[in-house]
């Protein structure tokens, strides 16, 4: 085949390469924006690297001229450097991830994460204020040793005790509250694989359990140390176990109505998702459990100081999950 011939039928796919190359090269973000709006998109690309590593040892068998040649060899070269480039190295994908992809997530499953705070908040709120009305139904929720244990851990009248805690240094409990909140938020996931109920159950669950210890020390005149305790981390914990039921949620509706899917895959879509939902979540409670174990038992701090570090924290929870990844463009 003659030079010209060549070149004429391959201009159009070195073209597409060059301009793949053009924006992959500067930027994995713009590029993954942009590839629909091009002739090739990066599902081709593999093949056509192949075809012009070919093209360029045709081109040299048959002595087609140095420029023809040395255009294929820098497209060979340029394709080869982005294909096979070193990825962003671990911590940034982990940021990136916390920063941008989680988020979004969130944002994607926004119907499961409204049910499940409602079901988790709405039970809570309502044990609070029944408890105002009616104390004595506390022993209907609760032993009269936990009552009593309750008390203890949240008495304003023993200044140097540690909020929140009977026993145990700063590092243990901090162990201490990784694992149960972690293995809460876990069940809470897991929960969903019974069609979605069990999520339901663990957060009703744990909004009455939440709202009777709330509303039994409100009630006493205990809530003071309480609410100096539980604002540090809340906005963590809380909201991390509010996500992990509705990651569970989206199990259970992928379970309940597959859609065009098969079961088995809507299940595995769902389960993938979840997945990367509970690492976002175990991230927050591993946060709420350091701030619970080094910061919300400290009886030192001042309550304005600690209502006001809440309220930073609870404005910044919300602004990453209502903002973080906004205008992101994926990644590989």
């Amino acid at each position: 085949m003659r030079q010209e011939q060549f070149v004429a039928r391959h201009q159009a796919e070195w073209l597409a390469f060059e301009s793949w190359l053009m924006a992959r090269g500067e930027s994995a973000r713009r590029a993954r924006k942009e590839r629909n709006t091009g002739a090739m998109t990066d599902e081709d690309v593999p093949a056509r690297y192949r075809r012009i590593c070919q093209q360029l040892a045709l081109a040299r068998a048959r002595g087609y001229s140095p420029v023809v040649v040395d255009r294929l060899q820098a497209l060979m070269q340029q394709g080869h450097g982005v294909l096979y480039r070193t990825p962003a190295p671990r911590w940034q994908r982990a940021a990136r991830f916390l920063l941008a992809d989680f988020p979004r997530l969130v944002r994607s499953e926004a119907g499961c994460m409204v049910v499940a705070a409602v079901a988790f908040v709405f039970p809570l709120v309502l044990m609070f204020v029944l408890l105002q009305l009616r104390p004595e139904l506390v022993y209907s929720l609760a032993s009269p040793e936990q009552v009593a244990m309750y008390e203890r851990m949240y008495d304003p009248s023993d200044p140097q005790h540690a909020l929140g805690r009977e026993s145990g240094t700063d590092w243990q409990m901090f162990g201490v509250y990784i694992w149960n909140n972690i293995s809460i938020g876990l069940k809470t996931f897991a929960g969903g694989l019974v069609a979605g109920v069990g999520a339901l159950v663990v957060l009703i669950a744990n909004g009455i359990g939440i709202g009777t210890v709330f509303g039994h020390l409100q009630q006493i005149g205990y809530g003071d140390p309480l609410w100096r305790f539980v604002c540090g981390h809340a906005p963590f914990e809380l909201t991390a176990l509010v996500l992990a039921g509705g990651a569970g949620l989206r199990l259970g509706l992928a379970l309940i109505a597959p859609g065009r899917h098969r079961r088995i895959d809507a299940l595995a879509i769902a389960g993938a998702k979840g997945a990367r939902l509970c690492l976002g979540v175990a991230f927050m409670l591993l946060v709420a459990a350091f701030i619970e174990a080094f910061w919300s038992s400290t009886q030192s701090i001042p309550a304005v100081v600690k209502y006001s570090v809440s309220g930073v924290l609870w404005t910044l929870v919300a602004l990453w999950l209502c903002f973080g990844g906004r205008g992101v463009v994926d990644e590989d």
